[in-house]
């Protein structure tokens, strides 16, 4: 349940900014996508925590995982590897 609640809390924040700027422009599958990523960042790091001994290899683990979402919304928003997902 908390995962969910942290998921709204940063989806609140592109939908809060579009009301006040026009330089914040996400589509309903925007929110879709992002919602995607963190859903399954969430639950694979929970699985990791619960699966995975020693606090070290947990730590490591959690972190690569993050690392592959912050380059997966990267590609996504920008397209820094410029393949044909990126937002350009």
């Amino acid at each position: 349940m908390g995962i969910l609640v942290v998921i709204v809390a940063l989806l609140l924040i592109p939908l809060i900014a579009m009301q006040f700027t026009e330089e914040v422009s996400w589509t309903p599958f925007d929110f879709v996508i992002a919602g995607f990523l963190l859903l399954v960042t969430g639950l694979t790091c929970e699985l990791v925590l619960r699966k995975v001994n020693g606090g070290r290899l947990r730590i490591v683990i959690c972190l690569a995982i993050l690392l592959l979402l912050f380059l997966i919304w990267i590609e996504l928003a920008v397209g820094i590897f410029d393949t044909p997902l990126s937002g350009r």
